[in-house]
Protein backbone atom coordinates (compact mmCIF):
# COMPACT_ATOMS: atom_id res chain seq x y z
CA UNK A 1 0.00 0.00 0.00
CA UNK A 2 2.80 2.41 0.65
CA UNK A 3 4.28 1.73 -2.68
CA UNK A 4 0.90 2.63 -4.22
CA UNK A 5 0.85 6.21 -2.56
CA UNK A 6 4.32 6.74 -3.51
CA UNK A 7 3.46 5.90 -7.32
CA UNK A 8 0.90 8.02 -7.19
CA UNK A 9 2.64 10.98 -5.68
CA UNK A 10 5.30 10.81 -8.31
CA UNK A 11 3.12 10.50 -10.94
CA UNK A 12 1.17 13.97 -9.98
CA UNK A 13 4.68 15.76 -9.55
CA UNK A 14 5.36 14.52 -13.16
CA UNK A 15 2.37 16.46 -14.52
CA UNK A 16 2.54 19.73 -12.44
CA UNK A 17 5.95 19.65 -14.48
CA UNK A 18 4.48 19.25 -17.76
CA UNK A 19 1.61 21.67 -17.37
CA UNK A 20 4.35 24.46 -16.46
CA UNK A 21 6.42 23.69 -19.42
CA UNK A 22 3.23 23.53 -21.78
CA UNK A 23 2.16 26.86 -20.03
CA UNK A 24 5.71 28.68 -20.51
CA UNK A 25 5.70 27.62 -24.16
CA UNK A 26 2.33 29.03 -24.84
CA UNK A 27 3.37 32.22 -23.24
CA UNK A 28 6.52 32.55 -25.20
CA UNK A 29 4.71 31.91 -28.34
CA UNK A 30 2.20 35.03 -27.59
CA UNK A 31 5.82 36.80 -26.72
CA UNK A 32 7.38 36.15 -30.19
CA UNK A 33 3.97 36.94 -32.19
CA UNK A 34 3.62 40.45 -30.39
CA UNK A 35 7.01 41.20 -31.53
CA UNK A 36 6.94 40.12 -34.94
CA UNK A 37 3.24 41.86 -35.29
CA UNK A 38 4.92 45.16 -33.34
CA UNK A 39 7.96 45.10 -36.51
CA UNK A 40 4.92 44.72 -38.93
CA UNK A 41 2.23 47.53 -38.30
CA UNK A 42 5.67 49.54 -37.38
CA UNK A 43 7.02 48.88 -41.04
CA UNK A 44 3.71 49.67 -42.33
CA UNK A 45 3.57 52.75 -40.97
CA UNK A 46 6.61 53.93 -41.59
CA UNK A 47 6.37 53.10 -45.28
CA UNK A 48 3.00 55.37 -45.48
CA UNK A 49 4.93 58.21 -43.77
CA UNK A 50 8.03 57.82 -46.49
CA UNK A 51 5.29 58.06 -49.10
CA UNK A 52 3.47 60.82 -47.92
CA UNK A 53 6.79 62.68 -47.26
CA UNK A 54 7.75 61.72 -50.92
CA UNK A 55 4.50 63.38 -52.20
CA UNK A 56 4.46 66.30 -50.74
CA UNK A 57 5.80 69.26 -52.34
CA UNK A 58 5.69 67.58 -55.67
CA UNK A 59 2.91 67.87 -58.32
CA UNK A 60 1.08 66.53 -61.46
CA UNK A 61 2.63 67.52 -64.74
CA UNK A 62 -0.53 68.11 -67.00
CA UNK A 63 -2.04 70.23 -70.02
CA UNK A 64 -4.71 72.18 -69.37
CA UNK A 65 -6.98 74.75 -71.31
CA UNK A 66 -10.33 77.01 -71.18
CA UNK A 67 -13.32 75.90 -72.54
CA UNK A 68 -14.14 77.22 -75.91
CA UNK A 69 -17.33 78.64 -77.56
CA UNK A 70 -17.58 77.84 -81.26
CA UNK A 71 -20.21 76.81 -83.66
CA UNK A 72 -20.52 72.57 -84.11
CA UNK A 73 -22.30 70.83 -86.76
CA UNK A 74 -23.39 67.49 -84.73
CA UNK A 75 -22.82 64.11 -86.38
CA UNK A 76 -24.19 61.01 -85.33
CA UNK A 77 -23.65 57.68 -87.03
CA UNK A 78 -26.20 54.78 -87.04
CA UNK A 79 -27.01 51.53 -88.34
CA UNK A 80 -30.14 50.25 -90.28
CA UNK A 81 -31.85 48.12 -93.36
CA UNK A 82 -33.14 49.92 -96.55
CA UNK A 83 -36.63 48.14 -96.74
CA UNK A 84 -38.85 48.49 -99.43
CA UNK A 85 -41.14 51.43 -98.70
CA UNK A 86 -43.91 48.92 -99.47
CA UNK A 87 -44.28 45.49 -99.62
CA UNK A 88 -47.45 42.43 -98.67
CA UNK A 89 -48.77 39.85 -100.22
CA UNK A 90 -51.02 39.70 -102.67
CA UNK A 91 -54.13 36.95 -101.67
CA UNK A 92 -57.44 36.01 -103.41
CA UNK A 93 -60.43 36.92 -102.72
CA UNK A 94 -62.21 33.96 -103.79
CA UNK A 95 -62.01 29.80 -103.83
CA UNK A 96 -60.71 28.68 -107.00
CA UNK A 97 -58.08 26.49 -108.86
CA UNK A 98 -55.81 28.57 -110.45
CA UNK A 99 -55.58 28.84 -114.44
CA UNK A 100 -53.28 30.38 -115.01
CA UNK A 101 -50.02 32.51 -114.03
CA UNK A 102 -48.97 35.26 -115.67
CA UNK A 103 -46.63 36.65 -114.45
CA UNK A 104 -42.75 35.33 -112.91
CA UNK A 105 -40.70 36.10 -109.93
CA UNK A 106 -38.42 39.46 -110.37
CA UNK A 107 -40.65 40.72 -112.83
CA UNK A 108 -42.16 44.79 -112.54
CA UNK A 109 -45.56 45.22 -112.15
CA UNK A 110 -48.11 47.80 -112.61
CA UNK A 111 -50.57 48.70 -110.36
CA UNK A 112 -53.61 46.44 -111.76
CA UNK A 113 -51.94 44.53 -113.06
CA UNK A 114 -53.46 41.01 -113.44
CA UNK A 115 -51.12 38.32 -112.15
CA UNK A 116 -53.07 35.50 -112.45
CA UNK A 117 -56.39 33.83 -113.32
CA UNK A 118 -58.48 31.18 -111.22
CA UNK A 119 -60.84 28.77 -112.73
CA UNK A 120 -64.40 30.94 -113.70
CA UNK A 121 -66.68 28.18 -114.27
CA UNK A 122 -68.86 28.41 -110.77
CA UNK A 123 -68.41 31.73 -110.29
CA UNK A 124 -69.60 32.74 -114.36
CA UNK A 125 -72.70 30.50 -113.16
CA UNK A 126 -73.01 32.27 -110.05
CA UNK A 127 -73.36 35.38 -112.11
CA UNK A 128 -76.17 33.92 -114.44
CA UNK A 129 -78.11 32.81 -112.03
CA UNK A 130 -78.02 36.13 -109.80
CA UNK A 131 -78.53 37.98 -113.09
CA UNK A 132 -81.66 36.07 -113.74
CA UNK A 133 -83.31 36.39 -109.73
CA UNK A 134 -82.96 40.31 -110.33
CA UNK A 135 -84.43 40.62 -113.79
CA UNK A 136 -87.78 38.63 -112.16
CA UNK A 137 -87.34 41.09 -109.16
CA UNK A 138 -87.41 43.97 -111.50
CA UNK A 139 -90.24 42.69 -113.78
CA UNK A 140 -92.65 41.55 -110.08
CA UNK A 141 -91.32 45.74 -109.32
CA UNK A 142 -92.67 47.55 -112.76
CA UNK A 143 -95.69 45.24 -112.07
CA UNK A 144 -96.29 46.31 -108.79
CA UNK A 145 -95.56 50.04 -109.71
CA UNK A 146 -97.70 49.80 -112.26
CA UNK A 147 -100.72 48.19 -110.20
CA UNK A 148 -100.38 51.22 -107.79
CA UNK A 149 -100.90 53.70 -110.72
CA UNK A 150 -103.82 52.00 -111.88
CA UNK A 151 -105.41 51.62 -108.53
CA UNK A 152 -104.84 55.07 -107.79
CA UNK A 153 -106.98 55.87 -110.23
CA UNK A 154 -109.91 54.24 -109.27
CA UNK A 155 -109.91 54.76 -106.20
CA UNK A 156 -110.46 58.33 -107.33
CA UNK A 157 -113.16 57.53 -108.91
CA UNK A 158 -114.54 55.31 -106.06
CA UNK A 159 -114.33 52.39 -108.00
CA UNK A 160 -112.03 50.18 -105.35
CA UNK A 161 -111.77 50.93 -101.43
CA UNK A 162 -108.75 52.31 -99.87
CA UNK A 163 -107.85 49.08 -98.20
CA UNK A 164 -107.50 47.92 -101.70
CA UNK A 165 -104.92 50.60 -102.37
CA UNK A 166 -102.66 50.31 -99.35
CA UNK A 167 -102.26 46.26 -100.33
CA UNK A 168 -101.25 47.32 -104.04
CA UNK A 169 -98.63 50.00 -102.35
CA UNK A 170 -97.45 47.28 -99.64
CA UNK A 171 -96.88 45.08 -102.55
CA UNK A 172 -94.71 47.78 -104.19
CA UNK A 173 -92.89 47.92 -101.40
CA UNK A 174 -92.62 44.21 -100.57
CA UNK A 175 -91.17 44.27 -104.39
CA UNK A 176 -88.93 47.18 -104.38
CA UNK A 177 -86.88 45.61 -101.61
CA UNK A 178 -86.48 42.03 -103.40
CA UNK A 179 -84.98 43.85 -106.37
CA UNK A 180 -82.67 45.33 -103.85
CA UNK A 181 -82.01 42.42 -102.60
CA UNK A 182 -81.41 41.03 -105.94
CA UNK A 183 -78.92 43.68 -107.07
CA UNK A 184 -77.01 43.09 -103.96
CA UNK A 185 -76.45 39.53 -104.68
CA UNK A 186 -75.80 40.29 -108.54
CA UNK A 187 -73.27 42.63 -107.54
CA UNK A 188 -71.74 40.00 -105.03
CA UNK A 189 -71.65 37.79 -107.77
CA UNK A 190 -70.04 39.98 -110.63
CA UNK A 191 -67.51 40.66 -107.84
CA UNK A 192 -66.44 36.88 -107.35
CA UNK A 193 -66.09 36.98 -110.65
CA UNK A 194 -64.26 39.58 -111.11
CA UNK A 195 -62.32 38.21 -107.56
CA UNK A 196 -61.16 35.62 -110.06
CA UNK A 197 -58.27 37.72 -111.71
CA UNK A 198 -55.71 38.48 -109.30
CA UNK A 199 -54.66 42.04 -109.52
CA UNK A 200 -51.81 43.88 -107.72
CA UNK A 201 -53.06 46.83 -105.63
CA UNK A 202 -49.93 48.82 -106.14
CA UNK A 203 -46.80 49.01 -108.65
CA UNK A 204 -43.86 46.84 -107.86
CA UNK A 205 -41.76 44.26 -107.87
CA UNK A 206 -42.62 40.01 -107.77
CA UNK A 207 -40.63 38.89 -104.62
CA UNK A 208 -42.29 35.31 -104.32
CA UNK A 209 -44.56 33.13 -106.24
CA UNK A 210 -45.90 30.69 -103.58
CA UNK A 211 -47.87 28.58 -106.54
CA UNK A 212 -48.30 27.17 -110.22
CA UNK A 213 -50.78 26.34 -111.95
CA UNK A 214 -53.65 23.45 -110.59
CA UNK A 215 -53.07 24.40 -107.32
CA UNK A 216 -57.28 25.11 -105.35
CA UNK A 217 -56.44 28.79 -103.76
CA UNK A 218 -58.80 29.25 -100.40
CA UNK A 219 -59.74 32.71 -99.36
CA UNK A 220 -57.11 35.12 -98.05
CA UNK A 221 -54.45 32.20 -99.67
CA UNK A 222 -51.23 34.50 -99.55
CA UNK A 223 -49.99 34.01 -103.82
CA UNK A 224 -47.24 36.49 -104.32
CA UNK A 225 -45.09 38.80 -102.90
CA UNK A 226 -44.62 42.36 -104.26
CA UNK A 227 -42.38 44.95 -103.17
CA UNK A 228 -41.96 48.35 -104.42
CA UNK A 229 -38.31 48.97 -104.19
CA UNK A 230 -38.39 52.58 -106.15
CA UNK A 231 -37.65 54.07 -102.84
CA UNK A 232 -36.15 52.73 -99.93
CA UNK A 233 -36.86 53.28 -95.69
CA UNK A 234 -34.75 53.01 -92.71
CA UNK A 235 -36.43 53.67 -89.26
CA UNK A 236 -33.45 54.90 -87.20
CA UNK A 237 -33.53 55.36 -83.37
CA UNK A 238 -32.58 58.58 -82.28
CA UNK A 239 -31.61 59.24 -78.60
CA UNK A 240 -33.63 61.87 -76.83
CA UNK A 241 -30.53 64.30 -76.41
CA UNK A 242 -30.00 64.45 -80.21
CA UNK A 243 -33.27 64.30 -81.49
CA UNK A 244 -33.72 68.58 -81.00
CA UNK A 245 -30.34 68.62 -83.17
CA UNK A 246 -31.95 66.99 -86.45
CA UNK A 247 -35.34 67.85 -88.19
CA UNK A 248 -37.81 66.47 -91.05
CA UNK A 249 -35.98 67.50 -94.51
CA UNK A 250 -32.22 66.77 -93.05
CA UNK A 251 -29.55 65.16 -95.11
CA UNK A 252 -28.63 61.64 -94.30
CA UNK A 253 -25.44 60.15 -96.20
CA UNK A 254 -25.67 56.01 -96.14
CA UNK A 255 -22.39 54.22 -96.49
CA UNK A 256 -23.59 50.29 -97.68
CA UNK A 257 -20.72 47.64 -96.95
CA UNK A 258 -21.39 45.07 -99.25
CA UNK A 259 -21.35 47.36 -102.13
CA UNK A 260 -18.33 48.44 -104.11
CA UNK A 261 -17.07 51.58 -105.74
CA UNK A 262 -20.15 54.73 -106.32
CA UNK A 263 -22.68 52.78 -105.13
CA UNK A 264 -21.97 52.10 -101.69
CA UNK A 265 -22.73 55.88 -100.73
CA UNK A 266 -25.92 56.78 -101.04
CA UNK A 267 -27.92 60.03 -100.20
CA UNK A 268 -31.21 59.97 -98.26
CA UNK A 269 -33.66 62.46 -96.18
CA UNK A 270 -35.41 62.54 -93.25
CA UNK A 271 -39.17 61.97 -94.21
CA UNK A 272 -40.85 61.51 -90.35
CA UNK A 273 -39.54 62.04 -87.24
CA UNK A 274 -41.74 60.14 -84.16
CA UNK A 275 -43.29 63.02 -81.74
CA UNK A 276 -43.60 60.11 -78.90
CA UNK A 277 -40.82 58.50 -77.41
CA UNK A 278 -40.55 54.87 -77.59
CA UNK A 279 -39.98 53.72 -74.27
CA UNK A 280 -37.94 52.20 -72.01
CA UNK A 281 -34.99 53.36 -74.36
CA UNK A 282 -36.33 57.23 -74.25
CA UNK A 283 -35.86 57.06 -78.71
CA UNK A 284 -37.52 58.44 -81.46
CA UNK A 285 -38.01 56.62 -84.47
CA UNK A 286 -36.85 58.67 -87.67
CA UNK A 287 -37.79 57.54 -90.75
CA UNK A 288 -35.41 58.18 -94.01
CA UNK A 289 -35.64 57.94 -97.47
CA UNK A 290 -33.64 56.36 -100.20
CA UNK A 291 -34.36 57.35 -104.09
CA UNK A 292 -34.08 54.16 -105.58
CA UNK A 293 -35.55 54.70 -109.17
CA UNK A 294 -32.45 53.73 -110.92
CA UNK A 295 -32.75 49.98 -109.28
CA UNK A 296 -29.19 50.27 -108.47
CA UNK A 297 -30.24 48.56 -104.55
CA UNK A 298 -31.75 45.89 -103.38
CA UNK A 299 -34.41 45.84 -100.04
CA UNK A 300 -33.17 44.70 -97.11
CA UNK A 301 -29.61 45.83 -97.40
CA UNK A 302 -27.43 46.46 -94.22
CA UNK A 303 -26.42 50.05 -94.29
CA UNK A 304 -24.29 52.48 -91.90
CA UNK A 305 -25.60 56.47 -91.50
CA UNK A 306 -24.20 59.68 -90.82
CA UNK A 307 -26.83 62.09 -89.91
CA UNK A 308 -25.52 65.99 -90.25
CA UNK A 309 -27.56 67.88 -87.59
CA UNK A 310 -28.88 71.41 -87.63
CA UNK A 311 -25.53 73.41 -86.93
CA UNK A 312 -25.44 75.18 -83.19
CA UNK A 313 -24.07 78.38 -82.49
CA UNK A 314 -21.86 79.72 -78.98
CA UNK A 315 -21.56 75.97 -77.77
CA UNK A 316 -19.48 75.74 -75.17
CA UNK A 317 -17.00 73.02 -75.88
CA UNK A 318 -14.06 70.87 -73.91
CA UNK A 319 -11.59 68.45 -75.54
CA UNK A 320 -12.32 64.83 -74.93
CA UNK A 321 -9.58 64.32 -73.45
CA UNK A 322 -10.89 65.89 -71.03
CA UNK A 323 -13.69 63.28 -69.50
CA UNK A 324 -13.16 60.88 -66.77
CA UNK A 325 -15.81 58.57 -65.69
CA UNK A 326 -17.33 57.75 -62.30
CA UNK A 327 -20.22 56.18 -61.03
CA UNK A 328 -21.84 56.39 -64.39
CA UNK A 329 -21.27 60.18 -64.58
CA UNK A 330 -19.08 62.10 -67.13
CA UNK A 331 -16.53 64.55 -64.99
CA UNK A 332 -13.79 66.61 -65.35
CA UNK A 333 -10.78 68.25 -63.02
CA UNK A 334 -10.02 71.38 -63.40
CA UNK A 335 -7.45 73.36 -61.59
CA UNK A 336 -8.14 75.57 -58.48
CA UNK A 337 -5.37 77.12 -56.52
CA UNK A 338 -2.79 74.78 -57.85
CA UNK A 339 -5.39 71.53 -56.80
CA UNK A 340 -7.59 69.21 -59.12
CA UNK A 341 -10.81 69.87 -58.37
CA UNK A 342 -13.67 67.59 -59.84
CA UNK A 343 -16.69 68.80 -61.33
CA UNK A 344 -19.42 66.87 -62.39
CA UNK A 345 -20.98 68.03 -66.13
CA UNK A 346 -24.31 67.56 -68.05
CA UNK A 347 -23.29 66.92 -71.42
CA UNK A 348 -24.78 67.39 -74.71
CA UNK A 349 -23.08 65.78 -78.25
CA UNK A 350 -20.15 64.21 -78.32
CA UNK A 351 -18.13 63.87 -81.47
CA UNK A 352 -15.12 64.29 -83.22
CA UNK A 353 -13.03 64.92 -80.03
CA UNK A 354 -14.75 67.31 -78.87
CA UNK A 355 -17.84 67.37 -75.83
CA UNK A 356 -20.54 70.04 -75.66
CA UNK A 357 -21.18 71.15 -72.25
CA UNK A 358 -24.41 72.16 -71.09
CA UNK A 359 -23.80 72.93 -67.21
CA UNK A 360 -20.61 71.70 -64.80
CA UNK A 361 -17.95 73.92 -65.81
CA UNK A 362 -17.15 77.45 -67.70
CA UNK A 363 -15.11 79.29 -69.73
CA UNK A 364 -13.22 81.00 -66.76
CA UNK A 365 -12.52 77.60 -65.34
CA UNK A 366 -8.88 75.64 -66.14
CA UNK A 367 -9.82 72.38 -67.34
CA UNK A 368 -6.83 69.13 -66.96
CA UNK A 369 -6.92 68.02 -70.38
CA UNK A 370 -4.11 65.69 -70.20
CA UNK A 371 -2.14 63.73 -67.84
CA UNK A 372 -5.21 62.62 -65.82
CA UNK A 373 -3.46 59.73 -64.96
CA UNK A 374 -1.50 61.58 -62.51
CA UNK A 375 -4.01 63.66 -61.07
CA UNK A 376 -6.38 62.76 -57.66
CA UNK A 377 -8.91 64.88 -55.78
CA UNK A 378 -6.96 67.42 -53.99
CA UNK A 379 -3.57 66.46 -55.81
CA UNK A 380 -1.35 69.09 -56.43
CA UNK A 381 -0.62 70.05 -60.20
CA UNK A 382 1.38 71.83 -62.48
CA UNK A 383 0.64 72.57 -66.28
CA UNK A 384 3.28 71.89 -68.51
CA UNK A 385 4.78 74.22 -70.71
CA UNK A 386 3.60 72.22 -73.84
CA UNK A 387 -0.12 73.03 -72.16
CA UNK A 388 0.69 76.77 -71.41
CA UNK A 389 1.21 76.55 -75.50
CA UNK A 390 -1.69 75.14 -76.48
CA UNK A 391 -3.96 78.16 -74.20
Amino acid sequence: MALGIASCVKEGITMNLQDKRLRILIIGALVVAGIVAFRVITNIMARNEEARNSRQGRSAVVTAAYPKRETITPKFRFSGTLDPVWQADVAAKVDGRIEKVLVQEGQAVEAGQALLVLEQVDTAAGVMNARGSYLDAKTNFEKARMDVQRYEELYKRGAVSKEALDNMRFALENARGKLDAAQGNLNSAESDLGGTTVTTPRAGVIQKRYYQEGYYAKVGTALFNIADISTLLAKIDIPEGYVNSVAVGGEVEFTIPSMSGENKKVKGTITRISPVAVQPARTFEAEVTVDNSNNRLRGGMYAEALITAIPKANTLTIPMTAISMRDDQRTCYVIEDGKAVRKVLTTGYIGENLVEVLSGVSEKDHVITGGLNKVREGADVKVSEKGLANE
